[in-house]
């Protein structure tokens, strides 16, 4: 199993604090959130991971990590960066990470169990995690709709209320080969200019609507989204007072 982390871009919502680096690099912890996940994907048995790079990709560069490059960070959207990683994705199962996100490896074993071509994780206890980064949750939680076989229904959408949720979606996925192939011909199916625009979630309900079967594996133990610098100063304060699922 290979891990695959897409960190292309420069997450212009943390403010100043991607002036000079990637969003992955901000420290959590007094360590940067790439290294968590890598850690995190080690730890659940990924045995050699990747990072897609573009803006400053030269300061992601690790020891016995692979480098890829989306050369279009500046232009496009999630969907380009997991591309530029193709070779990986068409020889063996991997595991797909978000750069923003900070989980736990036994969310990343449990993920790799997962059955399917294409599988995604989701946290089912979404509530208590965005009700202490929003007054609101409903102000920026999405749809998340499975069946009773644990099978993805609807993703992303905007959620009117609550029971529209069943979970949060954690940005970690995984494709086999063959699953890989069902997404690679939807998107040689679509104008270049449209894959550039397209995001993971808008893609994975496309994929629904064409009979696709997208598992959700339910998460296991904590995770944290560092979308702004207010979700930091959150997990920050959560960690020093000893609150945190993060082990430090």
């Amino acid at each position: 199993m290979k891990g695959i982390i897409l960190a292309a871009g420069r997450g212009s919502r943390m403010g100043a604090l991607t002036g000079n680096a990637p969003k992955c690099l901000t420290l959590l912890g007094g360590k940067p959130l790439l290294d968590w996940q890598i850690s995190s994907l080690k730890g659940g048995g990924v045995t050699e991971v990747g990072v897609v790079g573009g803006y400053l990709g030269e300061l992601l560069l690790r020891p016995s990590v692979r480098s890829f490059e989306n050369g279009q960070w500046a232009t496009s959207n999630m969907v380009r960066s997991l591309l530029a990683a193709a070779e990986w994705l068409e020889q063996e199962d991997c595991l797909v990470s978000y750069s923003d996100i900070v989980y736990s490896s036994a969310s990343v074993a449990s993920l790799s169990a997962a059955p399917g071509g294409i599988s995604i994780a989701y946290d089912p206890n979404w509530e208590s995690l965005w009700k202490r980064r929003f007054t609101d949750p409903l102000s920026d939680a999405e749809t998340f709709k499975k069946d009773s076989c644990d099978y993805l229904l609807e993703i992303g959408a905007k959620a009117k209320k609550i029971s529209e949720i069943q979970g949060q979606y954690m940005g970690l996925l995984k494709f086999t080969p063959s699953g890989w192939r069902e997404m690679a011909q939807y998107l040689s199916e679509i104008p270049q200019s449209a894959v550039d625009r397209l995001d993971m979630t808008s893609t994975l309900n496309a994929l629904i609507g064409r009979g696709v079967l997208i598992h959700a594996c339910a998460t296991e133990g904590g995770w944290y989204e560092v979308d702004t610098e207010s979700d930091l100063r959150l997990y920050e304060r959560e960690i020093k007072e000893g609150k945190s699922w993060l082990s430090v």
